[in-house]
């Protein structure tokens, strides 16, 4: 490979003067993305409820990338708030270029026991939320002339979930809102996609192997690269998706799951 060659390669996933918002970016797979779009050029914000491990996720990020991040406290599924958020990032940055919708929670119960308002809370928050910033950022996108917008499946778009009904219905619903907005958004060179984690290391799945009696084993037997993810490994196809390298792929939605999808 030449010098050239080397040169190109690298514009080609270059984020730099770019500006990032990723929302759930305190902590776990979040964590990962935001690390990764700073370590390729982007200035990142951080979006999220908890304005003190926001606050810790910007400092610790900026100290291992050299990288600008702004932490924004915000409840990602009211309207409100949303809209305020992405005015900050606007003040403060003068652009949006990409958008990570990867806030999610999750109540753990058989379907049979849970009340509407939580039903209603893992939609908001996990499906919702993803339609309010997409069309907060949306204008932002459109006068720079593109954009990139991913959102955060996960294994549960594709397989069901006993123990988490809503957070399964979410999830389905993040690949056909995928698939809408990309169909829609396509004239105004908005690309949209949705990455679908398997089994990563995080808070939430650290509690979930405590809740769902077997669960650690069961998984780790039948991920063929024989390991849970790390959040790191999440920065790869962030940048990707982020970058020119990806110009021609929209309304897709891609495993990151170490093979565990492919197993039947």
């Amino acid at each position: 490979m030449t010098p050239g060659d080397r040169d190109a390669l690298n514009r080609l996933f270059s984020l730099s003067g770019k500006v990032a918002i990723v929302t759930g970016g305190g902590s776990g797979i979040g964590l990962g993305i935001a690390e990764g779009l700073s370590q390729a050029g982007a200035r990142v914000a951080l979006v999220g409820r908890d304005a003190a491990k926001l606050g810790t996720a910007a400092s610790k990020l900026a100290s291992a990338t050299g990288g600008e991040f702004l932490p924004l406290a915000g409840d990602v599924a009211d309207e409100a708030q949303v809209e305020s958020a992405v005015r900050g990032v606007v003040d403060r940055f003068g652009r949006i270029d990409i958008l990570f919708n990867n806030a999610g929670i999750s109540i753990r119960k058989q379907p049979q026991d849970y009340v509407l308002d939580e039903w209603r809370r893992v939609m908001d928050v996990n499906l919702t939320s993803a339609l309010l910033m997409s069309q907060a950022v949306y204008p932002s996108m459109k006068a720079a002339g593109g954009g990139k917008i991913v959102n955060t499946g996960s294994m549960a778009s594709i397989f069901g979930a006993a123990y988490a009904a809503p957070y399964a219905a979410s999830k389905a619903g993040i690949v056909q809102l995928t698939k809408s907005l990309a169909l829609a958004w396509a004239a105004d060179n908005i690309q949209v996609n949705a990455i679908l984690p398997g089994w990563f290391e995080t808070a939430m799945t650290d509690r979930a192997k405590i809740e769902v009696p077997g669960l650690d084993e069961r998984v780790s037997a039948r991920i063929p690269a024989g390991r849970w993810a790390k959040p790191s490994d999440m920065a790869g196809i962030a940048i990707w998706l982020s970058s020119r390298a990806s110009d021609y792929v929209t309304g897709a939605a891609i495993p990151v799951d170490g093979g565990y999808s492919s197993v039947m």
